[in-house]
């Protein structure tokens, strides 16, 4: 594989420079932001799972803002992999005290998600609109899931559905970037950016509520 393979990938980056897409590399800040702010909420306690997806949102932002300045194939490398490491690590948590159930059964949660997201593939691909975010689709359709399966709890399950309309929201503008381009020469990919932060950070603030408020399953 070449890493050094340039990438031309959005709408607003239209040359290989490094500031060729400004928005969609200074929105990153917003990942930083809602990193900054779940650091804060998360002083004095001692969730470890909540402060490794802080640092994982942290890292998403800086993945992320390599990727749309250098555009390179290892910097897509590191745009993509905290991504999938917080997704796979807040299924874990999720399912370990969301739903209450062993180390074991959490753990294998996360071949399982792979492997239906790997069968998924073809067929969410050939979506309308949403093809171009195939890979990532399976992600609110999850979070929903848990939020039905979770319904007895009324305040974690809307905050499940919450946040799934959120990551919705936010792949809608990343899949727009491409059929808008003619017209808005800017894209919408930077309204992924600011909308994901918002989502990720509300993610981590529901299991930090979760996990602090009095029931049997703790942290």
């Amino acid at each position: 594989m070449d890493w050094t393979r340039a990438i031309d990938a959005y709408c607003e980056r239209t040359d290989p420079g490094f500031w060729a897409e400004p928005v969609n590399a200074l929105t990153n800040a917003a990942f930083l932001v809602a990193a900054l702010v779940m650091a804060h909420r998360l002083r004095g306690t001692e969730l470890a799972l909540a402060r490794l997806l802080t640092i994982l949102l942290a890292l998403i932002g800086i993945g992320s803002f390599l990727f749309h300045t250098y555009a390179q194939s290892w910097a897509a490398m590191l745009d993509v992999l905290p991504i999938m490491v917080f997704a796979l690590t807040y299924l874990y948590a999720a399912t370990r005290y969301y739903l209450g159930l062993s180390v074991l059964a959490s753990a294998t949660t996360i071949p399982a998600f792979l492997g239906v997201t790997a069968l998924a593939m073809p067929l969410l691909s050939q979506l309308p609109l949403y093809g171009p975010s195939a890979s990532y689709l399976t992600l609110p359709l999850v979070i929903l899931l848990y939020a039905w399966l979770l319904r007895a709890d009324a305040a974690l399950s809307r905050g499940l559905a919450l946040g799934a309309g959120l990551l919705l929201l936010s792949l809608t503008f990343r899949s727009l970037d491409a059929p808008l381009c003619n017209s808005l020469t800017l894209g919408t990919h930077f309204g992924w950016h600011i909308l994901n932060a918002l989502m990720l950070g509300w993610m981590i603030e529901l299991y930090r509520r979760h996990a602090l408020a009095p029931h049997p399953h703790g942290r």
